[in-house]
C-alpha cells in the first residue's frame, strides 16, 4: 500500500490524514496516510527516511515549508514563486515540490462560494508566506487589481514588485486604501492572537466578501468585524479540504470531491 504523511512539528492536532483517507475510500485508491511529527532540526533527515521505507509522497506544514522548498529538485512555478512547498511528490529518484495552498484558496472562493474573481478588486492582507503562496493563483484569475497592505508596507512593495509581470498587483498602506473591495483575505496571522488588521471601514460593500485563512469553531474578529459593516464572510476551512485535493491530484491523477468532506469536518468543528 502506497505511504503518504503530513510532516510537521507540531503534527497531532493535522487534519490531513482524516480528509486523505476521505478521499482515498471516495476514489477506490489504495493508500496509507498517517502523521509524522519531525524533530525542529532533523526535517531532511525524517524525509529521508520516509523515503527509503518506500513513500511516495508528503505534505508539509509548519515549520518546514521552507526546508521542503530548499529539499525538492524540481518546483512547480507557484511553488517557486512561493518560497515555499506544502507538497511534495516522490518519483523516479526524485523530488518535486509544488505549493497547492493558492489553488486550494482560490477553487474555495471560486467553486464553493460562487464568487467569481476575474475583473475585480481583490485586497490581500498581509505580505508573509500565505501571501506568497496565494499570489499567482490569484492573478491567474485576472482580476482588475489585486491590491497588498501589510504592517511593514516595504514588505508589501517588494512582493507587489515580484509578482507585477504576472497581472495588475500594487501595494498601498492601510491608511491609502479606497473604494470597496469585492474580495478581501486575511492572510494574516492576526486572528491567532484575536487581533484585528487597522481596515478603514470604507472597504467593505454589501457585496464584499471577507475571507480569513484562519478557521475554528466561531468566526474570528476579523469576519465579526467585516459582517457588522456589511460583509459576507467566510473561514479557511474549505482552503484546507481544496488544498488538500490538490495535493491528492498531484500523487494520484485524479480529483476528489470535497463537498462530503467539508461538512463532516464543519460539523465537527461545531460539536
Amino acid at each position: 500500500m502506497d505511504e503518504y504523511v503530513v510532516i510537521g512539528n507540531p503534527i497531532a492536532h493535522s487534519k490531513s490524514p482524516e480528509i486523505h483517507a476521505q478521499f482515498a475510500a471516495q476514489t477506490g485508491q489504495s493508500l496509507h496516510y498517517d502523521r509524522l511529527l519531525a524533530p525542529l532540526h532533523g526535517f531532511k533527515a525524517a524525509v529521508q527516511v520516509f523515503r527509503r521505507r518506500g513513500g511516495r509522497g508528503a505534505n508539509v506544514t509548519v515549520p518546514f515549508k521552507l526546508e521542503a522548498h530548499a529539499l525538492a529538485d524540481q518546483l512547480t512555478e507557484r511553488a517557486r514563486l512561493a518560497g515555499a512547498v506544502n507538497t511534495l511528490k516522490f518519483e523516479g529518484g526524485r523530488i518535486l515540490g509544488d505549493n497547492t495552498d493558492g489553488a486550494g484558496l482560490v477553487t474555495d472562493i471560486v467553486t464553493n462560494a460562487g464568487q467569481a474573481l476575474a475583473g475585480r478588486r481583490i485586497l490581500l492582507l498581509g505580505a508573509g508566506g500565505a501571501s506568497r503562496g496565494a499570489l499567482l493563483p490569484l492573478l491567474q484569475q485576472q482580476p482588475a487589481e489585486l491590491v497588498i497592505v501589510n504592517r511593514t508596507q516595504s514588505r508589501a512593495q517588494e512582493l507587489a514588485q515580484q509578482f507585477a509581470e504576472y497581472g495588475p498587483v500594487r501595494s498601498a498602506a492601510y491608511a491609502e486604501l479606497e473604494g470597496v473591495f469585492d474580495v478581501i483575505i486575511n492572510a494574516t496571522s492576526a486572528s491567532l492572537s484575536d487581533d484585528l488588521p487597522p481596515l478603514p471601514v470604507s472597504v467593505y460593500g454589501s457585496e464584499t466578501l471577507a475571507y480569513d485563512m484562519m478557521y475554528g469553531r466561531q468566526p474570528t474578529v476579523f469576519m465579526q468585524s467585516a459582517q457588522q459593516h456589511g460583509a459576507s464572510v467566510r473561514d479557511g476551512l474549505g482552503m484546507l479540504v481544496e488544498q488538500a485535493a490538490e495535493a491528492f491530484l498531484l500523487w494520484r491523477g485524479v480529483r476528489p470531491a470535497t463537498a462530503d468532506v467539508f461538512a463532516s469536518l464543519r460539523q465537527q468543528l461545531s460539536q
